[in-house]
C-alpha cells in the first residue's frame, strides 16, 4: 500500500466524521480527495464520489428509519425525479473537460460554504410531517434540477434537498434531514450510473475510500454532542470556502488563478473578521440570529 492510497484513505474517514457529525458536508469532501490526494482525473473522481456518497448515507438512513423521520413517500417522489436530473447529469458530465468539471465544484463549494456560515433560520411551523397536501409537480421539477446538479459535479444537492422537503413536503427538520438522506442515495447512484457510460473506475480504491468514510461516519455519530453544532458547521463552512478557493486557484489559469488566490483569500479572512470580531458587522448579528440545532445535509 502506498503512501499516497494511506493518506487518501485516512482522509476518507473525516468525510464520515463529517457526515456523522454534521449531518452531511463529507461530499465536499470526496472529490478533493480523490482528484488531489488519489491522484484521479475530474470525471473519474466525480464518479466515485457517488458512489461513496450514495453508499454512506444509505447506511445512515438506517438509524433515522429507525427513529421513525424518514417519509417514504416524499422522499421516493423527489428521489425519481432527482434520479433522472442525476442520471443526465451524469451522461452530460463524462464528457465535459476535467478543467471546466472542477471549476463548477469549486463553485459549488463556495455556495455550499456560504449555506453553512449563514446558517438557516427556522422554517415556520408545518403543523406536522406531511400536513400538507404534497404539490407533487413542484417537488418532482425541484428534484429534477437538484439531481442534475448533483449528477454533474458529484456533490452540492444536500443543501438544496431539505428546504424543499420543508417548505414544499410540509415535513419538519429533523425528517427532512433523514428523508434527504434517501434521496441523496438515490440520486447518487442514478448519477453514478450516467458517469459509468463513459468512465472506469478503480473499484478497489473507490471500496476502500466507501469503507473508511462508513467508518467515520460512525466515529462521527458518538461524537455528536460533545462539540456544539453551531461552532461544528461554521468550521467546517469556512474550511470548505477555502477548498473552495484551492481548488479555483488549482484549475484557473495564470494570472486568473494568482488573482483569485488573493481575493479568495480576503475575502476568507474578511468574513471570518466580520463574524467573529466586529459586533457592528451585520453578518456578525445575523450569526446570533440564526443559529439553530439543526443542520441540513451538504450531498
Amino acid at each position: 500500500m502506498t503512501v499516497t492510497l494511506i493518506v487518501a484513505l485516512a482522509l476518507s474517514v473525516l468525510i464520515g466524521v463529517s457526515l456523522g457529525l454534521l449531518g452531511g458536508g463529507g461530499s465536499i469532501l470526496t472529490v478533493p480527495i480523490l482528484t488531489y490526494v488519489a491522484g484521479l482525473p475530474a470525471s473519474e473522481a466525480i464518479a466515485a464520489s457517488l458512489f461513496v456518497v450514495g453508499t454512506t448515507s444509505l447506511v445512515s438512513v438506517v438509524s433515522h428509519a429507525r427513529r421513525g423521520r424518514v417519509k417514504w413517500r416524499t422522499g421516493l417522489v423527489f428521489g425519481v425525479a432527482s434520479m433522472a436530473g442525476a442520471f443526465g447529469g451524469g451522461l452530460l458530465g463524462g464528457h465535459i473537460p476535467g478543467t471546466v468539471l472542477m471549476i463548477a465544484f469549486a463553485l459549488m463549494m463556495v455556495a455550499t460554504a456560504a449555506a453553512m456560515i449563514r446558517g438557516r433560520r427556522k422554517a415556520p411551523s408545518s403543523g406536522g410531517d406531511e400536513a400538507k397536501k404534497l404539490p407533487v409537480v413542484k417537488v418532482i421539477l425541484e428534484g429534477l434540477v437538484v439531481g442534475l446538479v448533483t449528477g454533474l459535479v458529484g456533490a452540492g444537492g444536500g443543501f438544496l434537498v431539505v428546504p424543499a422537503l420543508v417548505l414544499l413536503g410540509g415535513l419538519s427538520m429533523p425528517a427532512a434531514v433523514g428523508t434527504s438522506l434517501v434521496v441523496i442515495a438515490m440520486k447518487s447512484f442514478a448519477g453514478l450510473g450516467g458517469y459509468l457510460t463513459s468512465v472506469q473506475l478503480d473499484w478497489g480504491l473507490v471500496a476502500g475510500v466507501t469503507a473508511a468514510a462508513i467508518v467515520g461516519s460512525l466515529i462521527g455519530a458518538k461524537l455528536t454532542g460533545i462539540i456544539p453544532e453551531n461552532i461544528l458547521r461554521e468550521g467546517f463552512g469556512f474550511f470548505v470556502l477555502a477548498m473552495g478557493v484551492f481548488v479555483l486557484v488549482q484549475e484557473l489559469p495564470s494570472p486568473a488563478s494568482a488573482i483569485v488566490g488573493v481575493l479568495g483569500s480576503g475575502a476568507v479572512a474578511a468574513v471570518l473578521l466580520c463574524r467573529y470580531a466586529i459586533p457592528a458587522c451585520p453578518m456578525h448579528r445575523n450569526r446570533k440570529q440564526t443559529d439553530t440545532p439543526q443542520l441540513a445535509p451538504i450531498g
